[in-house]
């Protein structure tokens, strides 16, 4: 340490008859110190970071460590040369007093920067730990952390002009009352989202992975992010909508959540009948639909309650059969759906099961088929509705029904033809 000490002593005798170039070698080994420092303080860091993360749930070989280790630790080490270059500049010879406060000042204020961008950084990390729990989809916490965010800038910032200005912070702070008003007006998005990100989080109204939609800002998918200010939604068609998170206060959204919840996805569809094909069963049709397996049991039931009914009218019935009750292919087609929903296994048996006739249109009469399916799969629910529609279509002629359907050309071409064929006739 002497002869170091004595080596410098020398150093600067030999360089003293020349002031400007003592000076730019004081100022090379104040680089060179700094640098020093730096070099050594990260890999003093790196390597106690790396032994620490090993035993954590964040191993350094993971993307999240590496973050850590080359995000966190190289902004906590920029400190270490700012306080070199602090301590160090008055030892630069002929360098004026106003100088040497400039560069402690602005050294000051880059070491509340680098603590800032560091924290940052680390509230980033602990977000995406956070998302490492189940309990992360349900309880997103990105909007908040971007708040701590904006609160550890707005110190940083006024704390960087304090020191630059080398004035109090709460002379600033003082002057901030009157300012007020104009950083609401500036800030009124931001503060908006915040009182809408903490509605929307403490009623649990969206998570991230919920089916929503809103058409009036043409998104219609999977929440993937809810930040700060807005909701990102991944629509069907892959498209990527940002919205604002204080619309779903404003406005009307629909959230899928409680469908996939319940296990069960509806199905309204209703098929318009030809009520000219509706009328009662004949003796010969009831005959042919008693081999049907899944209203066997309904016919026979049905004919022996309306025999029974018949028989205490007596003459009235055997007088004119139009006092009698008759079964029609209409009510027993209705009751043929709802035994084959019954025994369907694509359709949830424990919630609401309709099949109804609504009001008369005049594209026909709807049969409304009311149900849930058993998944809520998109796939599986269309591949569950499309079999039972193609299986109703199909079955209709058998109980003397038709769908109803606009004329096309090919019947008027075939109805042109037959009353050619007859005129020649």
């Amino acid at each position: 340490m002497n002869a170091l000490i004595e080596g410098f002593d020398t150093l600067r005798q030999t360089l003293e008859p020349h002031p400007w170039l003592y000076a730019a070698v004081v100022v090379a080994a104040l680089c060179l110190a700094a640098w020093l420092a730096n070099f050594v303080t990260k890999k003093v860091l790196l390597r106690a970071l790396r032994r620490a993360l090993r035993a954590t749930v964040m191993p350094a070989a993971t993307g999240e460590g590496r973050d850590f280790r080359y995000g966190v630790i190289p902004r906590l080490a920029n400190i270490v040369p700012a306080l070199v270059l602090m301590a160090g500049v008055v030892l630069v010879p002929g360098l004026p007093e106003a100088v040497v406060k400039v560069v402690r000042n602005v050294g000051a204020a880059f070491i509340v920067l680098t603590v800032a961008l560091a924290i940052s950084k680390a509230l980033d990390m602990f977000n995406t730990l956070y998302q490492r729990r189940e309990s992360a989809r349900d309880r997103p916490i990105k909007g908040y952390l971007q708040l701590v965010k904006i609160i550890v800038f707005a110190i940083a910032a006024v704390l960087m002009i304090a020191v630059l200005i080398d004035r109090s912070p709460l002379v600033l702070l003082s002057g901030l009352g009157a300012m007020m008003a104009v950083l609401i007006l500036v800030f009124q998005d931001t503060l908006l989202s915040i009182v809408a990100g903490v509605t929307v989080s403490s009623n649990d109204m969206i998570r991230v992975g919920d089916w929503i939609e809103m058409p009036s800002a043409s998104a219609d998918g999977d929440v993937i992010d809810v930040s700060l200010h807005t909701i990102k939604v991944q629509n069907w068609d892959k498209t990527i909508t940002a919205v604002p998170i204080k619309r779903f206060l404003s406005e009307s959204f629909k959230n899928w959540r409680g469908m996939e919840e319940s296990g069960g996805r509806r199905i309204k569809r209703a098929l318009y009948l030809d009520q000219s094909s509706v009328r009662f069963l004949d003796e010969t049709t009831q005959q042919r639909l008693h081999r049907l397996r899944l209203i066997g049991d309904y016919l026979g039931e049905k004919e022996g309650e309306l025999a029974q009914w018949n028989a205490e009218q007596g003459e009235w019935v055997r007088t004119d059969p139009a006092n009698a009750r008759r079964l029609t292919n209409l009510g027993t087609f209705r009751a043929y759906v709802v035994r084959y929903l019954r025994a369907h296994p694509g359709i949830h048996q424990d919630m609401t099961m309709l099949v109804r006739q609504l009001q008369p249109t005049a594209t026909g009469l709807p049969l409304e088929i009311y149900c849930f399916t058993a998944g809520t799969s998109w796939a599986f629910y269309e591949d569950t509705q499309s079999d039972i529609f193609d299986h109703l279509l199909a079955i209709l002629p058998e109980f003397g029904l038709r769908i109803f359907q606009e004329p096309a050309g090919h019947d008027l071409r075939d109805g042109l033809r037959q009353h050619a064929v007859a005129e020649e006739g």
